[in-house]
């Protein structure tokens, strides 16, 4: 076996920083890099730097290693298909309709590429080698600036039919209340999101810019507004996750992103707000996800080992 084919290329785009890693078969960074997103050119610039970051870290591969990766991982925010690897839409990096999996195979000498959404990474990373290790079902969700999930079901995500299965943070649980950046109104995400309680707890304290992290201490610390607003939260995530676990059934939820930082702070009634809602059904344990921000990025590497025996896509165009 040739060394370059020990290792693959990973790629986590964000909406302002491109994390990416050369990883080994342990899973294991052999090289790791970040770069800001060019979000201020639009979707083209955006593409460009994303396919210019990805021939660099080929190169370096080369230098070290000998030879290009095995196969690369890219995973993005949005609505992905993943059976073509189109970048179908996304809000924050404004882009359509991209063809990502062309696009970067032809930039990295024709390797195989997976394409998935981030959360949807960050949930395989988490189902294989962190909190859900072990667990053949499970329901990943990560509380940020919105709200996403991901279903893992033996070993592998379900992206569903038309790539936006986990799409829990638009679950109404609220109706008639915010506005949410989709368009409906009161979506679990403008209740129980990171940026929502930053902006509750904003306007309650008269702390111009305080966020979420900044309400956690508030609450741990027993002050009453902190806690009114926190006790909201938690009671429309425990209404989200509730419809997550009617229909999905999962043998635990897994909870990571911004929000979850807060620790037991979170956990601890979140668990009970779930025991006090349920009737018939069995309420899986809540688990803290274990691998952090790190965790999309880790989820392209496992995506690009996936992708190792899949045929790149000049053998495709032939065939």
């Amino acid at each position: 076996m040739s060394l370059q084919e020990n290792y693959v290329l990973a790629l986590d785009v964000g909406g302002t920083v491109l994390k990416a890693a050369l990883t080994g078969r342990d899973n294991e960074p052999l090289h790791q890099a970040r770069r800001p997103t060019a979000g201020t050119g639009g979707p083209d610039a955006v593409v460009a730097g994303i396919l210019d970051f990805a021939e660099e870290l080929r190169a370096t591969g080369i230098d070290r290693f000998g030879g290009p990766p095995a196969a690369a991982g890219v995973v993005v925010p949005g609505i992905v298909d993943e059976r073509t690897g189109t970048a179908v839409w996304s809000a924050n990096l404004g882009w359509r309709d991209v063809p990502l999996r062309r696009l970067l195979s032809d930039r990295l000498g024709g390797v195989p590429v997976g394409v998935s959404h981030d959360v949807r990474a960050g949930g395989l990373a988490e189902g294989r080698v962190g909190a859900g290790a072990g667990h053949g079902r499970f329901l990943f969700v990560a509380l940020g600036t919105g709200i996403a999930g991901a279903i893992g079901i033996d070993g592998r995500m379900e992206p569903g039919a038309h790539g936006g299965a986990g799409e829990i943070g638009h679950i109404v649980v609220r109706p008639g209340g915010a506005r949410c950046g989709c368009g409906q109104y009161g979506c679990l995400e403008t209740v129980a999101s990171a940026a929502a309680v930053g902006r509750a707890w904003a306007a309650a304290a008269g702390l111009p810019g305080a966020t979420a992290a900044d309400a956690a201490r508030a609450v741990a610390a027993g002050d009453p507004r902190a806690e009114s607003l926190w006790r909201d939260a938690v009671a429309g995530l425990a209404d989200g996750l509730l419809t997550g676990i009617c229909l999905l059934d999962p043998a635990v939820v897994i909870v990571g992103g911004g929000l979850a930082e807060a620790g037991e702070t979170l956990l601890v009634p979140l668990r009970a707000a779930l025991a006090a809602k349920a009737t018939f059904q069995r309420i899986p344990p809540i688990l803290p996800a274990a691998l952090g921000d790190a965790a999309s990025c880790l989820g392209a590497g496992l995506l690009a080992w996936d992708h190792c025996q899949l045929p790149t896509s000049a053998e495709v165009s032939r065939s």
